[in-house]
This record gives C-alpha cells, sequence and structure tokens, in this order.
C-alpha cells in the first residue's frame, strides 16, 4: 500500500481503491471470488455504465448514491469489473444490421462480503444479476483462500475404490426401475437381481426417499439383505445409496436412521434439498459412508443459452466443492439432451485439481443402454461410474443378465474389443443390442420418425 501511495498519491488511490473497475492485475486474487458472464444487450447499450452499476449493485450500493456508501467501505466491499471482451471484437465500427451485443464480462467480488459458504456467495456473484435480462454465468473462480472453507468429498473417486476394492474399470450403477410406487420388499427383489448381476453400486430413483408406502427403514434393512445375499454369490461388494432427501433437519436425521440400519451409502437431491444441506452431511464427522448427489431440478439452472448458469459449474464445480462423492449428471448419448462438450466438461471440472478437494466421481446418466459404454469410456476414461436404470430392469432375459452385459462390455472395451467382436461372443451382448434397437424404433414411432 505504501509503495501504491508513493506512485499515485493517497487521494487518488483512494479513488482508484474505491472505484468499480480495474485491470486484472490491480486486485489481489486471493481476496477475490471472480464471476464471468455472458452479457447480451441492445445495440446502443452503454456497457462500461451497466457493468460498473451490476458490481455495485451486488456489493456496496443500489440504483442510486446513499450516504453511508463512503470511500472507506467501498475500498473494503466494492465489487470490481476487471474484463469487459465484446465477441465479435469491434474496434472501428458496428454494422448498422447489428440489433444486439454480446460481451464476456468479468466482475470480482471481495469475499469478506459474504465469507466462506456457498448461499451467501451465490446471492452475491449471481443473485439479482440474474434479474438483469440475457445474462449466463460463464465460471466462477475460487481463490484458494476461500476454498480452505470447505472439505469438499469426504471420500471422491479413491475412497469409493477403495471401499469396493475396484481400481482398473469404470464402476457399474443402477437405479431400481420403476422409479417409485412399490413396497420395499418388491425393491429388493429388484436390488439383488441387478446386484447379483455385478452391479457395483445401486441407487434409489431420485424420485423416491421416504414414501408412506416405502419407508426409508424397511427399505435399508431390506436392501441391505438382498445385498449381502448377492455379495455372497459374486464375489463383489455393492454400494446401496439410499435417498434421503427432505426438509432441514430431516435429511441429516434420515442420514443418522439409515447409517444405524446399516446402508454404506447416501443419495441427496442436491439442487432440491440444498448445496448447505449436502455440504452439512459430508462435512458431519459422524457419517462415515460416502455420498451420491443428483442433478434433478438443475435443468432449471442451466439449460437456457442466455440465462442461468452455465452447467460444468452448477453440476460440477458447486456439487463438489459441497461434498458429493459421486455426481450423477446428463450424458449426452442417451435420453438426456445434453451437448457432449458440456459433459465431457462436467466431468473434467468433477475431477481436475482443484487445491485440497478430492475429485468426485462422475456419473454421466439418462438413457443409457448398453452400445453406448464404449463411448463413456472414450469420453471420460475409466474414472467414470456407468449408470444405467432401463437397460438392466427392462433387459428381456432379466436384470441380472443385463447387469452381465454390461459387465461384459465394460471389460472388452478395457481389452481393446470391438462392440461387434463382443456381440459374436456374449449372447447377452447380442438381446443387449437388440434391446436398444429395438427401443430405437419405437422412440421414432412416438416422435412421428
Amino acid at each position: 500500500m505504501e509503495k501504491l501511495e508513493k506512485i499515485y498519491g493517497k487521494e487518488e488511490l483512494v479513488k482508484k481503491l474505491s472505484d468499480p473497475e480495474s485491470m486484472p492485475e490491480g486486485i489481489n486474487r486471493e481476496d477475490y471470488v471472480i464471476g464471468t458472464y455472458l452479457l447480451i444487450t441492445k445495440r446502443n447499450w452503454r456497457i462500461r455504465e451497466l457493468t460498473r452499476a451490476l458490481a455495485i449493485e451486488q456489493s456496496t450500493g443500489t440504483w442510486l448514491p446513499v450516504p453511508g456508501e463512503t470511500p472507506e467501505v467501498r475500498m473494503r466491499s466494492v465489487a470490481k469489473v476487471v474484463g469487459i471482451y465484446e465477441i465479435p471484437d469491434y474496434e472501428v465500427e458496428v454494422p448498422e444490421d447489428v440489433k444486439e451485443r454480446s460481451y464476456v464480462v468479468r466482475i470480482a467480488f471481495p469475499f469478506i462480503n459474504f465469507d466462506k459458504q456457498l448461499p451467501m456467495m451465490l446471492s452475491t456473484v449471481v443473485g439479482n444479476i440474474s434479474l438483469a435480462g440475457k445474462i449466463k454465468v460463464l465460471d466462477i473462480e475460487f481463490p484458494e483462500d476461500y476454498v480452505k472453507g470447505f472439505k469438499g468429498p469426504k471420500f471422491g473417486i479413491s475412497g469409493v475404490r477403495n471401499i469396493l476394492n475396484v481400481w482398473n474399470r469404470p464402476l457399474l450403477l443402477n437405479m431400481i426401475k420403476p422409479c417409485t410406487g412399490f413396497p420395499p420388499d418388491i425393491g429388493a427383489q429388484y436390488f439383488y437381481e441387478a446386484a447379483r448381476g455385478g452391479v457395483d453400486i445401486i441407487k434409489d430413483d431420485e424420485l423416491l426417499a421416504d414414501a408412506p408406502f416405502n419407508r426409508i427403514e424397511e427399505r435399508v434393512v431390506k436392501y441391505m439383505e438382498a445385498a449381502d445375499r448377492a455379495n455372497s454369490e459374486k464375489g463383489e461388494k455393492t454400494l446401496y445409496t439410499v435417498n434421503i432427501t427432505d426438509k432441514y433437519p430431516k435429511i441429516i436425521e434420515n442420514a443418522q436412521k439409515a447409517i444405524d440400519l446399516g446402508v454404506n451409502a447416501l443419495m441427496v437431491n442436491v439442487f432440491t434439498a440444498g448445496f448447505s444441506a449436502l455440504q452439512q452431511l459430508a462435512e458431519d464427522e459422524s457419517i462415515k459412508v460416502p455420498i451420491l448427489a443428483h442433478m434433478d431440478f438443475a435443468g432449471t439452472m442451466y439449460q437456457a443459452p442466455e440465462y442461468g448458469i452455465t452447467s460444468p459449474i452448477i453440476l460440477g464445480k458447486l456439487t463438489r466443492i459441497s461434498g458429493a462423492d459421486m455426481m450423477i449428471f446428463p450424458a449426452p448419448y442417451g435420453k438426456a439432451f445434453y451437448l457432449k462438450e458440456k459433459a465431457i466438461g462436467t466431468g473434467r471440472v468433477l475431477t481436475d485439481i482443484f487445491y485440497h478437494i478430492r475429485p468426485t466421481f462422475p456419473a454421466p446418466s439418462g438413457g443409457i443402454a448398453h452400445p453406448m459404454v464404449p463411448d463413456i469410456i472414450q469420453d471420460f476414461g475409466k474414472d467414470v461410474i456407468i449408470a444405467a436404470g432401463g437397460a438392466i430392469h427392462g433387459f428381456s432375459k432379466g436384470p441380472a443378465a443385463g447387469a452381465r452385459a454390461f459387465r461384459y462390455i465394460i471389460d472388452g472395451v478395457l481389452q481393446g474389443k470391438s462392440l461387434d467382436q463382443m456381440e459374436e461372443e456374449s449372447e447377452e451382448v447380442r438381446v443387449a443390442i437388440e434391446d436398444m434397437m429395438r427401443s430405437i424404433r419405437e422412440l421414432r414411432k412416438i416422435v412421428g420418425e
């Protein structure tokens, strides 16, 4: 500060430090969370004034000056616009036929304003900005000091692999189908068949948690009994992620109840329960089982191209920092509407280096069928969970055979075999491909092709 004061003088330095605009090099990045936005405006909007107003609105001020917004308050707490980049980058003139202009804008928020937590961070970095028209959050960058306030996944990829003692292949996950509407004893039969066929992880559907006809305490007992029977047959372990989603503090009570009854994993619908609920579970020292987070409701936040928050942040970075050991997100191969580039990007955000935060196991899901396995492994590598529901429980030769066909294809891909070769070698693989082609024909009838 003394050096800067010598360069600029005290009065000028105060003006610069309290100004809501700065070069990126003019801030100490360790003190700021930086939001990057796509902003689309009318042709003649004054972008500099607009972005400065957004920075002030989301930190120290409002739509008109107030007496308490002193230079001292601004020096500590004002957000700063640190980048405005127009695309395309007009330098001389704007063509007459251009009605809207697109910008990438970066705003740095001093996290002293909201401390090391997600609810107030999101209220600041997204908050009322989300009401400002065509604006979408493209990234949220966290400094290391901010992330020190989070423990992240308790197990992560290596921890889940260690529990299962599976190290050199993708894991196979099954969600029980039908989604809901059945009692625990019926679900236990579905569980047993899928598990004995070679499924590593079985989860409740996101539509079933603590329903009156299928209570968590009854389901956990029956499903874990089914897991024990299947494990003794296949010589492998099965994780059961029971869906504990509920209001707070019932969600914590559900977790403790399920663990006391012997469950070995948990599941949370994170976007309806909330990031803080997931973080509370993940950082609770008494909860010593991995947690799977589910994507439902997230489409409302990311699917619009000009509004919301980009999917790798919502589905990836925020769930990972909150503590998800495994994350279900849309797969671009099946029934989900999702670009492959976005899916791969989400997988990268879940697994790339992120300070001390352990990597989260990516689980692309949604209409996954057996012939999609080679593409999944090609795109995500071995550290991926292959999540299939109907392709196992709707398999024409039964769920156990459906699971075996998945395991056969997983092993075959790792051995360098083609799908055609595996189809010739295995009757179950051949049937799996026939099942998928039959489903495609039925789908085409529905959509009128």
